[in-house]
């Protein structure tokens, strides 16, 4: 049996490896965001929180105010997280899990080790920064071993392995163009593992480069890859939240233009890319089956409507 530590997790990511490893009980210390399980937060102390607006009023920010917000505070210095140092210091944590990939995911990695030295704590520092697939899984791996699960590591490692096996790999010079978006306002182009997560599948990713960070495009830029499929995957959104914005954008919005503009219209789907695109964890195997069956839907199926549902305009 696993020794027992007190480990924080500041990325929800690291969460859920953490609870499908056996090690929940483990867990003190999680973000606001750490909903999977959803009994996390309930066990757990939330150290971590966006210093980001919510909403305006009742209503929530859309992707544009929420691009505005997260630009003006980087470029002023500001962090978009708030570590509370009084709760982390209760915790007499042994293990804090922490990132380096991305400051808009997290809190920054030199804040936590600032804490950890103000509070004259000596937890070790476990940090992941998976850019690919195979870098996703290695870190389950990296996970299990620091915290004594390595055998359930290895295990859940395989399974999801042997589920990428299964789909239809590299795709065919005649694969359906794919393209992701990361965002939709401005249009992001999608980086690190999802377009090898597109690829997998069986399709061809026009936009974006696989194990690179994702970049801002144009809607231009859309329409000129002629893509078969648009996914729309905004980075944090659930699947409603997903179709919201999708059905924004096709009825009156940009994506209407690139639809007309299309001899061949391309399908449009949106998913939930909070739970199976943007975490890198265990639930990125979802994302890619959801793919497959979009992208090869008489091979594979549909996909599952928890993660994916197509999106038509009302008008054009």
């Amino acid at each position: 049996m696993a020794e027992a530590q007190r480990i924080v997790s500041l990325l929800p990511s690291a969460t859920e490896i953490l609870f499908a490893l056996g090690a929940g009980e483990d867990v003190v210390g999680v973000t606001f965001e750490c909903d999977e399980p959803a009994h996390a937060r309930q066990q757990a102390t939330v150290v971590s929180t966006s210093s980001l607006p919510q909403a305006v009023g009742s209503r929530p920010l859309t992707p544009a105010e929420i691009d505005a917000a997260v630009r003006a505070r980087l470029s002023a210095g500001e962090d978009l997280y708030h570590l509370d140092r009084a709760a982390l210091a209760g915790l007499d944590a042994d293990l804090v899990v922490t990132q380096d990939l991305c400051a808009v995911c997290a809190v920054d990695v030199s804040e936590v080790h600032e804490a950890l030295a103000y509070l004259g704590c000596d937890a070790e520092v476990l940090t992941t920064d998976p850019h690919r697939l195979h870098e996703v899984l290695d870190s389950i791996i990296q996970i299990g071993a620091r915290c004594g699960r390595e055998p359930a590591a290895q295990a859940l490692v395989a399974s999801l392995s042997a589920r990428l096996s299964r789909l239809a790999g590299a795709p065919a010079v005649d694969a359906p163009a794919v393209a992701v978006l990361e965002w939709t306002d401005p249009p992001f182009a999608p980086g690190h593992w999802v377009p090898e997560m597109v690829g997998v599948a069986g399709g061809r990713s026009v936009l974006g480069a696989a194990g690179e960070r994702s970049v801002p495009t144009t809607w231009e830029q859309v329409t000129r890859a002629e893509p078969d499929i648009v996914v729309v995957a905004p980075c944090g959104y659930d699947l409603a939240s997903s179709v919201a914005v999708t059905t924004g954008l096709l009825d009156g919005g940009p994506l209407a233009a690139v639809l007309r503009s299309a001899p061949f219209p391309p399908e449009v789907w949106a998913v939930d890319a909070n739970a199976s695109f943007a975490r890198p964890g265990p639930r990125l195997v979802d994302g890619v089956e959801a793919l497959a069956a979009i992208v090869q839907p008489a091979r594979h199926g549909l996909p599952d409507p928890a993660i994916a549902q197509r999106c038509t305009a009302s008008r054009l």
